[in-house]
């Protein structure tokens, strides 16, 4: 059974609270934050690794879809959200979330651990070799390109309870050649769709599974959803509007440490 000690509720608040503004600066949905967080406390709780995970995993995207909302339409008042590529990254990337959630239910806690933390250092360190600033006339103009993204995105996305913005920021970077606010706010728009196609696929997959604490829909547990979801989405604008103070190249670093430093502890070495 999950607690409600107030320490459990305080972290998460603060979880959620950073989280926002990441989301918001970054273009990511924080799912590289808020999952382990929720996995260690959760398994403080009593749950077991494998149930804890998943919960972990399937909360952390339905808190996303409300970041993802609030961050997305910060950026388009700002016109860096470039809303046709979004569309066909996230509408395909929505289908495979929503098959990436399936397959993660299949999975033990040790492997979604590692998955997850090699995924994340491997985009780090290729987003941290790519510049932070584009000529938009270089942004590809291949629909196949988007749509191949789309389902990198949308798959890992649900497979590890992440937006997709620590997946798509790097595609955009590196291979589609956006710069780096334009990659910030379409990651931003196309995380609305990868968020909710996992999220259905959490709660359909965890439908009646056993030990679930109350307050569960799926997988998606709904005490840490408010917990997180309300100091997250107030906070959210936030970051999105220190995100256009900041240089580019300071906004990619940050990007890059705190993707390496999650990745690391997932996989255990720190």
């Amino acid at each position: 059974m999950i607690s409600v000690e107030p320490l459990y509720l305080v972290i998460l608040i603060f979880t959620g609270v950073f989280t926002g503004v990441i989301s918001g600066l970054l273009g990511v949905g924080g799912g590289f934050v808020m999952t382990p967080v929720q996995y260690w406390l959760l398994q403080e709780t009593g749950l077991e690794p494998d149930l804890a995970i998943r919960i972990a995993l399937g909360t952390s995207l339905f808190v996303i879809l409300l970041n993802s909302m609030t961050v997305a339409l910060k950026y388009n008042q700002k016109q860096a959200v470039l809303w046709r590529q979004a569309m066909i990254m996230g509408v395909t990337g929505s289908v495979f979330s929503f098959g990436g959630a399936a397959i993660a239910s299949r999975l033990s806690a040790s492997t979604l651990s590692a998955i997850f933390g090699i995924v994340v250092i491997i985009g780090a360190l290729r987003t941290y070799v790519t510049p932070a600033v584009r000529e938009q006339s270089e942004i590809s103009p291949k629909p196949e390109l988007y749509i191949l993204a789309g389902v990198s995105i949308g798959f890992f996305s649900g497979l590890l309870g992440i937006g997709g913005g620590v997946i798509a920021i790097p595609i955009m970077l590196i291979i589609l050649h956006f710069e780096m606010r334009k990659a910030v706010g379409t990651s931003a728009a196309v995380i609305i769709f990868t968020s909710f196609g996992g999220s259905i696929g959490y709660i359909i997959n965890g439908w009646g599974q056993p030990g679930l604490p109350p307050y569960s829909l799926g997988y998606i547990n709904l005490i840490n959803w408010v917990m997180l979801a309300v100091p997250g989405f107030l906070a959210a604008r936030k970051g999105a509007e220190i995100a256009h103070l900041v240089n580019p190249e300071h906004l990619k670093h940050l990007f890059v440490l705190l993707m390496v430093y999650v990745g690391l502890e997932m996989i255990g070495i720190i």
